[in-house]
């Protein structure tokens, strides 16, 4: 392969914003790619790729390239091109310019070679137990799958995928996923005109399954109490056939602009956003919802695969605001519900402080609730991605 200059370079200044900045991976790559017009989609699928196999790797690739540990040593600009050239000597047999690069260090531990850093796979392997940590820390340092999520809004599972085989985007059935199609081969699927149709979302498949677990109708009233742009909101919506109301709420008034843009888009009609400016907004609505979704803010922790970032900004000290923001809204927002309603509350976490154990100190603060059904989805023992899932039934009230 040439390597083109400006490419390399776009990689070496996305590696600097997002190690040497702070700046998020997704934002530095969605940026760059908006001001590279230039760039074919070639070049634009290899420079995302390569940006987010670098950040995957990251901690691994600095210690064969300069012997040094990003975990405990800060990188200069100038490491930055070394560890990309070795990137490419590795890929393609040999770097873009110069001798061949030798490796400083060959033996490795195994958060090391899989790019965790110390304390954080200390805490994983403490919390999932080494054996299932073992199977999960490969799976979530792999390049995640492309799945969509059928809008059956619009058209049917077995219909869209002939269309989209006609596109020569192939996409197989989801085993435990009724509407999901899965790539066999990574394709730009925001450019076809199906999507711009609404026929389907991008959405892992373990995230399609967080919606059908609350156990919505047609006609219910719903509150998505940490709503985003709006995934959930989305499918929550096809679920109840467009009969009923789904508030959407965020703290984020960005996220609901966007959440409407897409809710117009699938022609999810029973869609209402609201901003939450204070607890007003909140307390307004007790008592008043059929089902409630708390898809909590977390550590992000079963989406490494996807935000590989993660694991470097990620400190002890965010997890512990993490926990005590999910105990608030846990306690809070679950007032939304009636008496004999369901509560979802769920993360993109492996870690039982964010997921059971959160459970299991709310219902030991209240008798009003029992928990009915509570699910794990595990990296590693498919192509999902890390959930977790609880659903409680409010106590009627005699």
């Amino acid at each position: 392969m040439k390597f083109h200059k400006v490419l390399l370079d776009g990689i070496e200044r996305a590696l600097s914003a997002i190690f040497l900045e702070k700046r998020h991976a997704d934002k530095v790559v969605d940026g760059t790619l908006r001001v590279q017009t230039k760039w074919g989609s070639r070049d634009r699928k290899f420079f995302a790729e390569t940006v987010y196999d670098l950040v995957r790797n990251f901690r691994r690739d600095s210690l064969r390239a300069l012997g040094k540990d990003p975990c405990e040593v800060e990188l200069m600009p100038a490491d930055l091109q070394t560890i990309v050239y070795l990137y490419m000597q590795d890929r393609f047999g040999h770097p873009p310019e110069g001798p061949k690069i030798e490796i400083k260090t060959k033996e490795l531990t195994r958060a090391q070679e899989l790019s965790f850093p110390d304390w954080l796979w200390e805490k994983c392997d403490l919390a999932c137990g080494e054996v299932q940590w073992a199977a999960m820390a490969p799976a979530l340092s792999q390049q995640a799958p492309v799945f969509l999520r059928t809008n059956t809004l619009k058209t049917e599972r077995n219909s869209l995928q002939p269309m989209l085989h006609a596109r020569e985007v192939v996409a197989d059935y989801v085993k435990g996923a009724p509407d999901a199609l899965q790539l066999k081969v990574r394709k730009n699927v925001f450019q076809l005109l199906e999507f711009k149709e609404g026929l389907y979302e991008v959405q892992d498949a373990g995230s399609q399954m967080i919606a059908p677990f609350l156990k919505v109708k047609p006609g219910d009233r719903v509150i998505d109490a940490c709503a985003g742009a709006g995934g959930k909101s989305l499918h929550l919506a096809a679920l109840m056939k467009n009969k009923g109301l789904i508030i959407c709420m965020d703290i984020h008034e960005w996220k609901l602009a966007e959440l409407k843009i897409r809710a117009r888009r699938a022609g999810a009609h029973i869609i209402e956003t609201r901003l939450i400016e204070n607890s007003k907004v909140i307390k307004r609505l007790t008592d008043s919802a059929d089902a409630v979704l708390l898809d909590v803010p977390c550590t992000g922790l079963g989406v490494l695969r996807r935000n590989p970032d993660t694991k470097w900004k990620l400190t002890s000290e965010k997890l512990a605001e993490l926990t005590e923001t999910q105990k608030m809204i846990l306690q809070s927002y679950s007032r939304m519900v009636k008496p004999g309603g369901f509560l979802v509350y769920a993360t993109c976490s492996i870690l039982p402080d964010e997921n059971q154990l959160q459970v299991k100190a709310f219902l030991d603060l209240s008798d009003e609730w029992d928990l009915e059904e509570e699910k794990n989805l595990v990296p590693g023992e498919n192509d999902f991605d890390g959930f977790y899932m609880a659903r409680l039934r409010r106590k009627l009230k005699h």
